[in-house]
């Protein structure tokens, strides 16, 4: 049919728009889910926005009283529903709607359950692992606050950093903190403030709610743009007991608004307290050091080395002369005893020499080689023999031997 119209051959608009509502007729009844906004009725009508409560994109949806009042509870304004809905075109208006034929909250059994998929999703991407997350500084220059519009978060994180620190500076921005343009304007004011060179960190703020009201700091979207944020982000939403996706994934989790203040900003009080305690100490330190060194100097003041040194080198010429003596008597009575053992031993080989034995008459008579003749039978008679003396020697000729009794004689 589009093949064949032209400038010259156009179709009528009602053909049109009757060919679209047949092409949206065919998509039958099927089943959605999304959050109720511009909830109003009129007569037996219910008229209501159906919005995605992660895409900025919504549709009217009419119901009939009887198929909103059988919800059981009744959905309110901000509820999160599943229905079975019917797509519909007025080809009179040209206008396109769903209409509910069945309505079902979403209740709080199933949120807990969609939303610890996701936890588990995050987790297993590593998005909530402890070595990702950055140190706050110790005194940001400018903070980054992300809360609701005249909200009792923002005036205790605005207070109670002040009054820690007077001097703190604050960039916020004010956006919605619930509904279905909560998780846009909280990603937008997030994407802002990280581009900001001047922000040292970013907290977001808003105060305790249910389950549904926070659900948008549990959704993927704002969890994934914190996770992507290069400046530390501290989470402070509701109570110690609330816990959305938002707290396991920013740097620094916070249990309430106020005690997001007190991480972000040093208390001015505390830090002078600190300071003067650390300088105490450091004083304590350097004191008692000085006075062990100087009684240490004192100590060693007081050595009779130092006291009177030249007593001490008297003392020590002292010792060396005792020791010099004592080296010469040493060596003095080591001489005289060689020169006794010296005496004593020359006399014993005097006493047992040959030669003394001559001087007192006796005689060695030997061969002409040199042999000492010890028997006269061992004399050839005419033998040349030698007779040793005292200082000189005989040359004798042997003859016969006789035979005596006196000892010594030949």
């Amino acid at each position: 049919m589009t093949d064949k119209t032209s400038p010259e051959s156009p179709l009528p608009i009602r053909t049109v728009l009757q060919m679209v509502g047949g092409w949206i007729g065919r998509l039958g009844t099927v089943w959605v889910e999304g959050q109720i906004t511009d909830l109003s009725a009129r007569g037996g009508t219910v008229f209501l926005t159906l919005r995605d409560p992660v895409a900025n994109v919504s549709a009217k949806v009419t119901a009939p009283r009887g198929v909103y009042e059988a919800a059981v509870p009744r959905p309110a304004d901000g509820a999160r529903v599943v229905m079975q809905v019917k797509p519909d075109f007025w080809v009179n208006r040209g206008s396109f709607a769903f209409t509910a034929l069945e309505i079902r909250p979403v209740g709080v059994g199933e949120l807990l359950a969609r939303l610890e998929r996701l936890r588990q999703l995050l987790a297993t991407e590593g998005l909530f692992k402890a070595d990702r997350k950055r140190r706050l500084p110790f005194l940001p220059g400018t903070i980054g606050l992300i809360c609701g519009r005249d909200s009792a978060a923002e005036r205790d994180v605005l207070e109670n950093s002040r009054r820690r620190w007077p001097a703190v500076r604050f960039k916020v921005e004010e956006v919605a903190v619930q509904g279905p343009y909560a998780v846009g304007e909280v990603t937008e004011a997030l994407g802002k403030l990280d581009a900001d060179p001047s922000v040292d960190v970013i907290v977001i703020a808003r105060g305790g709610g249910s389950l549904e009201d926070l659900l948008p700091f549990s959704d993927e979207t704002l969890v994934r743009s914190v996770a992507a944020c290069r400046t530390p982000v501290v989470s402070a939403i509701g109570h110690e007991q609330d816990s959305p996706l938002l707290d396991l994934v920013a740097d620094v989790r916070a249990s309430t608004p106020t005690d997001a203040a007190k991480k972000v900003v040093p208390d001015v009080g505390e830090q002078l307290t600190l300071v003067r305690q650390l300088r105490d100490r450091g004083r304590r330190v350097l004191t008692g050091w000085l006075d062990r060194e100087m009684s240490w100097l004192t100590s060693v003041r007081s050595r009779p080395s130092l006291a009177d040194p030249v007593r001490e080198l008297e003392r020590r010429a002292e010792q060396a002369e005792s020791l010099r003596d004592r080296a010469r008597r040493s060596l003095s009575g080591s001489l005289d005893r060689a020169a006794d053992d010296l005496t004593h031993l020359r006399a014993r080989l005097v006493a047992l020499s040959p030669a003394a034995t001559l001087e007192r008459g006796y005689a060695i008579v030997q061969h002409p080689s040199g042999e000492v003749v010890r028997l006269a039978k061992d004399v050839s008679p005419g033998s040349l023999l030698t007779i040793r003396l005292t200082d000189d020697r005989l040359t004798v000729r042997a003859e016969d031997a006789e035979d005596t009794d006196e000892p010594g004689d030949t």
